[in-house]
């Protein structure tokens, strides 16, 4: 089950990459509600993700 809020945050973080302040919003959400090592997971999946994107660089620093 958890697997699946891992997941579903990920897809979300990708939809809302076109507006910043929105990806930070669920960034946030996300911080809040995942288990420390899915958000050890999640960390590297946006350090890839935003190799793609260096505006939203910025916000890796929400989840350390």
């Amino acid at each position: 089950m958890p697997r699946m809020l891992y997941d579903y945050t990920r897809s979300t973080l990708e939809r809302v990459s076109f507006d910043q302040a929105l990806f930070c919003k669920e960034l946030r959400k996300a911080s809040k509600s995942l288990l420390p090592y899915e958000i050890e997971q999640l960390q590297k999946w946006l350090f890839n993700f935003t190799n793609q994107k260096p505006e939203l660089k910025q916000y890796l620093k929400i989840v350390s």
